[in-house]
């Protein structure tokens, strides 16, 4: 389940990126403007291209890292209140066993 929703997340990442690449390239090339000045609108925008990528995995990762931090806790919680509930329970079948024994088949009271 980690691996499909790590699948995805790359997917959308890429997917995002892609995207953004080809809306900025198409605005640029279909903008009427000199070769020097449409190259520096290009190196601009490729600049802020990858400043925004960068931020945007950055993110990513962190979120990512909270969920996985966030879902091991709640694992180890729920892994320890079962071994307090198993405890408890076998703590519960050891008293009726014993009072069994000790009181023998026979001896059951009648309300």
């Amino acid at each position: 389940m980690a691996n499909e929703n790590e699948g995805m997340a790359k997917g959308l990442i890429m997917g995002f990126l892609a995207g953004t690449v080809v809306g900025a390239v198409l605005g640029l090339l279909y903008a009427p403007k000199p070769g020097k000045e449409l190259r520096a609108d290009i190196k601009r925008k490729t600049d802020e291209f990858v400043g925004d990528a960068e931020e945007y995995i950055a993110k990513a990762k962190k979120r990512a890292g909270d969920l996985i931090s966030e879902g091991r806790q709640k694992a180890e919680n729920l892994v320890s209140d079962a071994r307090k509930r198993a405890e408890s329970l076998m703590e519960d079948a050891e008293r009726i066993l014993t009072d069994v024994r000790t009181k023998g088949p026979g001896d059951s009271k009648k309300s």
